[in-house]
């Protein structure tokens, strides 16, 4: 059944193996989900439990063995490369644990590769940028490179590149994996203000406590969902 207009990702008995025959390996088992227009979820889960494997598919760098992956209305589990990479630029922002930044472009420039690689006019790719490293506290910044920032300035950076394309989806991979307590914990609430704002952002984590603090989240064992941790009472 084809999602509502509100659902922005859903998943249909979604499974996905890796290999053939006796040595076929099922990572995940399927899987339903279902995520609405401006919410934020947390996907929790030990190292093993198909968190990555998860990822990649709602990131559209995968795709499901069996079942379907609904984004925006769309049925992508059986879109070809071609399809899946645009779908992935227009539709999806990144933000990853190791910020993925490249060192030789400045914050400014780093911020507008996606604009560049979906051809938007220069002086459009301009306002975005400058709007959104302002909005994460970066506009003093524009010409520095990766390396001269701390941490958690790196991955406002990474945040401000994830949102440049107005994605209908944010994924955020342990974005705060690689931050001290205080820079994580800035990283957190800067995405909680985006929530606010009506974004949604899915959160993949192994931590219990920032998955605490989120306002619904699944916990991923063995390929599957196994049980809600905590999910949001409706308003």
């Amino acid at each position: 059944m084809n999602p509502g207009p509100d659902t922005i990702l859903k998943l249909e008995s979604l499974s996905k193996s890796f290999g053939s025959g006796d040595a076929t390996v099922r990572v995940l088992r399927s899987l339903d989900l279902e995520v609405r227009r401006g919410e934020m979820v947390g996907i929790v889960g030990a190292s093993g439990s198909g968190k990555t494997t998860m990822l990649n598919i709602l990131g559209c760098l995968d795709r499901p063995t069996t079942g379907h992956y609904y984004l925006d209305g769309h049925d992508v589990s059986r879109y070809t490369d071609d399809e899946l990479s645009r779908i992935r630029n227009r539709s999806i922002g990144f933000v990853f644990q190791s910020f993925n930044l490249i060192p030789q472009l400045t914050v400014l420039e780093n911020v507008d590769v996606p604009l560049f690689y979906m051809r938007v006019p220069l002086r459009e790719r301009k306002r975005r940028c400058l709007a959104l490293l302002d909005a994460v506290g970066l506009s003093h910044r524009l010409t520095h490179y990766p390396t001269t920032l701390s941490g958690g300035e790196q991955q406002r950076v990474a945040i401000a590149r994830a949102l440049v394309n107005e994605p209908v989806l944010v994924l955020a991979d342990e974005p705060t994996g690689n931050l001290d307590s205080k820079s994580g914990a800035d990283v957190l609430r800067l995405l909680n203000d985006l929530h606010a704002q009506g974004r949604t952002i899915v959160m993949v984590t192994h931590n219990p406590a920032i998955a605490e603090e989120l306002p619904r989240c699944v916990e991923m064992k063995d390929g599957g969902f196994s049980e809600r941790v905590r999910e949001a009472v409706p308003s």
